[in-house]
Order: structure tokens, then sequence, then C-alpha cells
């Protein structure tokens, strides 16, 4: 029986055939399911490697996750006490949460890496934001997180020295800040220049460009809504616009006093301006850089700046050789710029020569241009914490 089993389709037999295969398809198996939880742990690195944790206490936060991120927070409320949102972008799985009830030591904190967004516009600020700070170092100590970015809404003159001793680079813990302003500090390597943005304290809205936005003619060829403070530019620009009638023809409504609160009909009034005019003026106010220019943009309103340095910290960083408004100007802002308020006449004298066909070519550049600038913005943010926080391949 056995020579029979042998000589069987001329072929060796092997009694241990059928193990083998067995062992050969189960290895096979393994194999491959060994792969698969290789991909899986790849991609799901690949997909979020980092988790990081925004801690929104000053406005820009908002600016940031709303209008930067275009992330959503729950509840919608804008006067609730506490409100949260997250969303994965790049490889990072981001949670944001503001409001009043987040207070050092009375939230969970759920993340190694946070990134804490701070008021330092004025001595009160800036003690608030150094007790967040301390918390934050604590937890450093403590094991509790790894790294810390800080988003620092800066002080107008841009002097924001008291922040210094926290960086990495001297000394401190925070690996990564982004300042508001022309800040000398900004080298895009840790120290990177950040966007002022909307007022998001007045609830600004996230503004969706609609048709009519685009093709409409505009009532009014340019718009100023706002506060004139004595022996300011902004004087010599009502003046002006006086002088030759234009006021006539822009919609103007001045105060002598600034109003912190908005009133609903006067932020109805403002965004209808934005709205009906081809041009918002934006004369300096205490720093160049102000939220209209911002929101200007969101309405397709093309923003006249007055070019002109702030005095104080303010000035050029290595980086850049085109400040005021460096980091505006190095992402090709389409906008127009003016030395001094008596150049405005020619500026709307060539404005009124344009047709209605040019006007929505340059209101669609504006509004795409804008669009683009908050993009390169988020990717600047998330590729700058990855490269950070992430450890590197490097051997």
């Amino acid at each position: 029986g056995f020579l029979d089993h042998v000589s069987l389709g001329h072929e060796e037999w092997n009694p241990w055939e059928e193990d083998e295969k067995n062992e050969q398809i189960a290895s096979q198996q393994k194999y491959e399911a060994n792969l698969q939880m290789i991909k899986n742990a790849r991609s799901h690195r690949e997909q979020t490697s980092l988790r990081v944790q925004i801690w929104g206490k000053a406005a820009i936060g908002l600016y940031l996750w709303q209008h930067i991120f275009g992330g959503h927070l729950e509840p919608a409320d804008v006067t609730a006490q506490w409100r949260e949102g997250s969303q994965t972008a790049g490889k990072t799985y981001f949670s944001f949460i503001t409001g009043p009830s987040v207070v050092p030591g009375y939230f969970s904190v759920e993340a190694e890496n946070v990134v804490l967004v701070l008021n330092g516009r004025e001595k009160a600020k800036i003690t608030y934001a150094t007790q967040w700070l301390h918390y934050a170092q604590t937890l450093i100590q403590t094991h509790k997180i790894q790294h810390v970015a800080v988003v620092l809404l800066g002080n107008e003159q841009c002097n924001n020295e008291w922040i210094q001793p926290y960086l990495k680079r001297h000394g401190g813990f925070v690996n990564l800040l982004f300042v508001t302003y022309d800040c000398a500090l900004a080298n895009e390597e840790d120290i990177f220049q950040w966007p002022l943005g909307v007022a998001t304290y007045r609830n600004f809205p996230v503004v969706e460009p609609s048709w009519s936005m685009l093709h409409d003619p505009r009532s009014h060829l340019c718009n100023f809504l706002g506060t004139v403070y004595k022996n300011s530019s902004r004087e010599t620009l009502m003046e002006i616009l006086k002088q030759d009638g234009l006021d006539k023809l822009c919609w103007i409504a001045a105060r002598e006093q600034w109003h912190p609160q908005e009133t609903n009909e006067s932020f109805k009034n403002y965004q209808d301006a934005l709205l009906q005019s081809d041009l918002t003026l934006c004369p300096v106010g205490i720093n160049t850089e102000c939220y209209r220019i911002y929101e200007a943009c969101s309405y397709g309103s093309l923003p006249v700046i007055e070019d002109v340095m702030t005095p104080g910290d303010c000035r050029n960083s290595s980086m850049y050789h085109s400040a005021p408004l460096q980091l505006l100007k190095a992402m090709g802002a389409p906008f127009i710029f003016i030395k001094k308020w008596e150049e405005l006449p020619a500026v709307l004298e060539k404005e009124k020569k344009m047709n209605l066909q040019e006007k929505i070519q340059r209101r669609k550049k504006l509004i795409e241009w804008y669009r683009n600038f908050k993009a390169q913005m988020r990717q600047k943010f998330i590729n700058a914490l990855e490269n950070s926080f992430l450890p590197s391949d490097k051997g």
C-alpha cells in the first residue's frame, strides 16, 4: 500500500503536507494581520499623532478657532459659561475650550500638548495671563502635560518683554509663541507673527460670501465708522473728506469717544456700511493693524490703509523689511496702502471711474485672498506645532 501511494501521480508523497499547508496559511494570515495592524497604527498615527487642547482665554482664541480653523463651538450661545469644540487637522486632534468657567485647576486637562490663548495688552491682563502660565508650568513639572505654545494678543506698542522669560529659548517652558502686531521678536522659527483678526469680543461673525455681496453695485464709495481721537490722523481724514465733499459719497459716522460695547443697532449699521461700500478706510488707531482691516475683507470691501509705523517697540524683524503690517504684506494682501490721507482724493477719483465689472473682479480677488490667508495661517499653526511637539525621526 505504501509503495503504491509513493508512485501515485509520479510525485513524492509528503505525509506532512496538509499540516504544512495549514501552517503556511496560518502564518500568511498572521503576517497579513500584522501588516494590517502596522498599517492601521501608521494611518492612525498619520491621522492623529498629536492631541492638542487649546485653552481660549482671550477673544483672539475665537478668531483662531472659528475663523481660521472653521471650527464650531457647543453650545452656540456666546454667553455660555463653558463652550467647547474639536476637529482633526493634519496629524493633530484639536480640542478647544473657552468661557468664564475655564479657570486654572477647575477643568480637565485632556491632552499632553496645550495651546494657551492669552491677552497681554495691558498690566491687568498680563497679571491674569501669568497666572495661566504658572498653572501650565506646574502641569509640566508634574508631568501632566509635555508641551506648551502661546497665542498672545500683544501690546499695541509691541512691548511684550514680560513673556520672554517663559520662552524655551530663554530657559522657560513655552515652545512656541504666536504674537499679534509687528513684534520685533518674530523670527518664524519659534516666534511667529499672528493676525489680529476680527473683533470676536463684539461677536463679529464668520461671513459666508453671497452672490449679491460679490455682484451687486454698492451705494457708497467708501466708509469710516469709528472714533476720531484728538490730534490723530483721523482728524486729518475727516477734514479731507469734508473739504472735497467726499463725505457725501461715503458712509461716515464719526464719534469722539470709543464705545467698547456695541448696541445691536450700531453693529448692524457697521456691517451694512462694510457691505455697501467699495472701500473701507482704515486710519491708524493705537496700532496700524486693526480689526477693521479683516472685517472689511470679510465683506469684500477693500481696505485703504494708512501705512505708518506704530510708535513703541514695533519694528521690522530680521525676517521682513516691510513693516508695518509685515505679515499681511508678506502674504500679498491686495490692499491700497497710503502714507498720508492727502492721497485719498486721488484714490477716490480713480474709484469713481471703475465700472461694476472691475469692482466685481476686485471683490472676488479680495475674498479669495482672505480665504487663502486664513488657510495658510491655519497650516502655519499646525506645521509649527507638529514640528515642535512631535518626536523627530532623525536618528
